[in-house]
């Protein structure tokens, strides 16, 4: 791979703690980052706050003009970022160009003409009578320092979408990358100076669960993180102690499926793709797919051969279609998962090796059936190469298990009627359903992604993730100011009276007895108009 003497980062201080850049599919050390020390912290905020005052006080046009050089500095700079995510993460050098870095340029593309249209003062109509002599305002402040705490499986695409959305918004920004992909972290941060962004306006934290800690407990004004539930509970626990808000995305358990109808040679393609791709650590994989009955078996019968197809290998293949693992550690997991569903009863039909020809870290991509929800693998997302089939007897059996789960991020429907494919997804508990199609709306700009449950809560990309990023302001102006309002004190008897009558001809049952409360209420009028409020 053909990384840049200019991509070089400079080496920890000898004697210095850091992190690793470590290629997952050789073992090898390939860079070395010095840590972020917690001492640090007051004067990276100082930075982050001078830097956000100056930069929220630039008109919105000129920050949508600094995403487009942000967008023209990645184009320029793809095939470096595409060496470096490829090096760290191991997936093949496609799925780097198409999940990262088409989708960081696709949405600083978006915002540089959206944003200016939702961010900019927004008129807000009153429909109740008494409130139309106001005008209503709804401006769009930013929160100030956004921190990111960021994940390995995509370590470009996911902090540069929410990143991307928070400058534009007016904001400052710490990420702290994982310790796992360092160097994607450096990386992102050089990006925003070769762009030419403020410095200390875009800074990098670098280290493990400690700094990550550490740079909550020092108080951003909101939080972004991407990770497991359980780091995700501890993320949560730390904001709400310090009352800062925050927006989780924790992972999912995504339900697949396939209606009797279905075109099978394309849902089982589908299927392939989307629990493999990434070598199945994907927060948004095909992680269960439920079948209908009459179609399970030739289904499962394409999914195994379609399977045994893959190409395994290193992102230097250019033929190489499933990368390794990250780690062994996250190999085992999976792995454990694979024994428990054995034991109770579930079949490996192919795959579920390790591949030591190759190097450890690389397991061939399992289909397994006989599967059922007493087993980890139906219950726990599973990071890693593993597509699990279940035949049902209905839709209506595959929407309830589908919905037996603590996560809700997303969801696939398989059909030939895309009227029926929409009714069964709208009763799948889940943040995005895609029909005749998987995880592909998380390139689609416009589209929302996060869920309920153990999934997280708050939005990123579109126009909902954009609103994560700032304060709503509303603002009213009086166009009668030199009128006291009739509700002020100067309590009577006569204002009593008035104001049960405007309620009666507001929301009286009929009409007549809202006519009969309008005439009372013009009798009333100069008691509800009177200057003389206290």
């Amino acid at each position: 791979m053909a990384v840049t003497r200019q991509s070089l980062p400079s080496p920890p201080t000898p004697g210095a703690s850091h992190v690793d850049s470590v290629d997952p599919g050789t073992g090898e050390v390939v860079g070395r980052f010095e840590t972020t020390n917690a001492s640090e912290l007051p004067a990276i905020f100082e930075n982050a706050r001078r830097a956000q005052i100056d930069w929220a006080a630039r008109p919105l046009h000129g920050r949508c003009a600094m995403l487009r050089r942000l967008r023209d500095t990645m184009f320029e700079h793809r095939e470096e970022v595409a060496d470096i995510i490829t090096r760290e993460t191991g997936k093949p050098r496609v799925e780097a160009i198409l999940a990262e870095i088409l989708l960081a340029l696709d949405t600083a593309d978006f915002l540089a003409r959206r944003a200016l249209r939702w961010l900019r003062p927004e008129r807000v109509p009153h429909h109740n009578i008494a409130m139309k002599a106001k005008s209503g305002w709804l401006e769009f402040q930013p929160h100030g320092i956004i921190a990111i705490i960021s994940p390995w499986n995509y370590p470009f695409s996911i902090p540069m979408v929410e990143m991307i959305s928070a400058v534009v918004a007016g904001n400052a920004l710490l990420l702290k990358p994982s310790e796992l992909t360092p160097w994607t972290g450096w990386l992102v941060r050089e990006l925003f100076l070769r762009a030419q962004f403020p410095t200390g306006l875009v800074q990098v934290l670098q280290g493990g669960g400690e700094i990550g800690a550490a740079l909550i407990e020092a108080g951003p004004d909101k939080v972004f993180f991407t990770g497991s539930v359980a780091t995700g509970r501890r993320v949560a626990e730390a904001c709400a102690r310090k009352l800062i808000p925050s927006v989780l995305e924790l992972g999912g358990k995504d339900a697949m499926i396939v209606l009797a109808d279905a075109n099978l040679e394309i849902a089982s393609s589908a299927a392939v793709w989307g629990s493999f791709m990434n070598c199945g650590q994907t927060c948004i994989s095909v992680e269960r797919i439920y079948v209908e009955q009459p179609i399970a078996d030739r289904f499962m019968q394409l999914c195994v051969e379609k399977t045994k197809k893959l190409r395994l290998g290193p992102p230097a293949d250019p033929d190489a279609e499933v990368g390794p693992m990250i780690r062994p550690r996250q190999r085992e997991k999976v792995e454990q998962q694979l024994r428990d569903a054995v034991e109770r009863g579930a079949q490996i039909v192919t795959g579920g090796d390790r591949r030591p020809d190759l190097d450890p870290n690389f397991l061939e991509p399992a289909v397994i059936t006989n599967v059922d929800h007493s087993m980890q693998l139906m219950r726990e997302e599973t990071f890693g190469p593993v597509m699990a089939i279940r035949p049902v007897a209905s839709a209506e059996e595959a929407v309830g298990l589908a919905n037996d789960s603590q996560f809700g991020l997303s969801a696939s429907v398989w059909t030939d009627n895309s009227k029926r494919g929409r009714e069964v997804a709208s009763r799948i508990r889940a943040g995005s359903v895609m029909v005749n199609d998987v995880a592909s709306y998380y390139g689609i700009c416009e589209a929302p992604h996060g869920g309920p449950g153990a999934s997280g809560w708050g939005r990123t990309h579109s126009r909902l993730g954009l609103l994560e990023m700032v304060q709503v302001k509303y603002i009213d102006v009086d166009r009668l100011p030199r009128f006291a309002k009739s509700w002020w004190y100067g309590y009577t008897r006569e204002l009593t009276a008035a104001a049960g009558g405007f309620v009666e001809a507001l929301f009286a049952p009929t009409w007549k007895r809202r006519l009969k409360a309008m005439m009372q209420k013009q009798a009333a009028r100069g008691v509800v108009f009177r200057r003389d409020r206290i």
